[in-house]
């Protein structure tokens, strides 16, 4: 039986959390990446499929590169970030499932078929992304996760050498700044977007 977080730690990963468009001047390290990476890849996927590809852009070329393809209010969010992550997809992850998933073949679901790769890779993805969120925040560190971009123009900058790994969406990371952070907008109650069957 897992252990009840306390409502120290929920408040830190969901409650009390919030959305940053920018950040503090405090830096974000290398080993901080690894440290989000060696969390969020415990989150499940279907059969680890594992398909999401990040790109960490550091630098101030590989920023500037991601800002020139993303809308006139999200660039310079991206460029006043210490980092700004690009969550991809890896719509041939079936090729890796005989060694994340050796419990059966099932690399044959998906051979020869690139709709339902599509289709999976997106959805797990989105899940690995939204890992992402969460370990950056139990780190103690926060995000901006955005769409406003253009998929092709970012796949075409970062995953030209792989293009079978597409763009799915960004996020900013590093310590947020409060100043930087909209009211606290309405999450609903259980019963208004619920139902139990």
């Amino acid at each position: 039986m897992s252990e009840k977080l306390s409502d120290a730690a929920l408040d830190t990963i969901f409650r009390a959390a919030r959305t940053y468009n920018g950040y503090t001047d405090e830096p974000v390290s290398t080993a901080e990446l690894r440290a989000i990476w060696d969390l969020m890849k415990w989150g499940p996927t279907s059969a680890n499929q594992l398909p999401a590809r990040l790109i960490w852009c550091v630098s101030d070329e590989a920023k500037a590169k991601l800002a020139a393809c993303t809308s006139a209010q999200n660039a310079p969010k991206i460029l006043k970030a210490p980092v700004t992550v690009i969550i991809g997809m890896d719509t041939n992850f079936h090729e890796h499932l005989p060694e994340l998933f050796p419990h059966t073949n099932a690399k044959a679901w998906f051979d020869g078929n690139a709709e339902l790769r599509e289709i999976s890779a997106l959805r797990n993805s989105t899940l690995q992304g939204a890992y992402f969120i969460i370990a950056a925040r139990a780190l103690g560190l926060d995000t901006g996760p955005m769409s406003g971009f253009d998929n092709g123009k970012v796949d075409a900058a970062f995953f030209a050498d792989t293009p079978a790994v597409k763009s799915n969406f960004i996020s900013t990371l590093g310590h947020g700044d409060p100043a930087t952070i909209f009211d606290r907008l309405p999450r609903p109650d259980f019963d208004r977007f619920n139902s139990i069957a």
